[in-house]
């Protein structure tokens, strides 16, 4: 993905207020969605993740629970629960000392959820239960928008693209997944130097890959 690079400060604001903007349509467009359409897009992307993964292959997969309109995971992580053993979950949580980084926790049906400061279920911190952020072998990203050059563009925070800019500097990377409904897409996006680019895309209706 090409850096972008701000000529003066009043181009970086601009940028910003562009992708403010965008970042509200699309939220508002997504969260308009009926009851039937995100039920469908929840049994479709359920689908469409089955067909990545590896019945028989271990795998960690990090996942997120649903907020704000975005698709929801649930019928996928219940379907790997009981069919696929090979499967294992993370969640993740808000770093409580590297502030605006995530941490990955262990996510099993046992697992003990507490909300967090942006109204999130997160499951409870327990070092036992850190999964290392390069023993992740997916990621499950929700986001707002993206394009076909496999651009994201998140809520704002930066919490992934902090988290996962160390897929740059590794030979070893893990697959990183966006993963929205088909409103969400646009024709381009305004690209920021630290957005990580994702390498699929998956909706309802079709599997992108870069």
């Amino acid at each position: 993905m090409a850096n972008v690079t701000f000529p003066s400060n009043m181009s970086f604001q601009n940028e910003i207020d562009s992708r403010a903007v965008l970042r509200k349509t699309l939220r508002n467009a997504r969260k308009s969605l009926s009851n039937d359409a995100y039920c469908y897009a929840q049994q479709a992307i359920a689908k469409q993740l089955r067909s990545i993964v590896s019945q028989d292959k271990k795998c960690n997969i990090a996942v997120y629970l649903e907020n704000d309109g975005e698709v929801n995971l649930d019928a996928f992580i219940t379907h790997c629960w009981t069919s696929l053993p090979n499967i294992t979950f993370s969640l993740p949580v808000l770093h409580p000392v590297n502030k605006g980084h995530l941490l990955f926790l262990r996510y099993a049906p046992y697992t003990r959820l507490v909300t967090n400061k942006y109204n999130i279920n997160e499951p409870e911190l327990a070092c036992s239960e850190v999964i290392p952020t390069p023993n992740i072998d997916i990621f499950l990203m929700p986001l707002v928008g993206f394009d076909k050059k496999g651009h994201r563009l998140g809520m704002g925070g930066g919490y992934y693209d902090r988290t996962l800019a160390f897929t740059q500097r590794v030979e070893v990377k893990p697959t990183l997944i966006g993963i929205a409904h088909d409103i969400q897409e646009v024709d381009t996006l305004p690209v920021a130097y630290w957005d990580i680019p994702l390498d699929v895309i998956v909706t309802p209706t079709r599997i992108l890959k870069f």
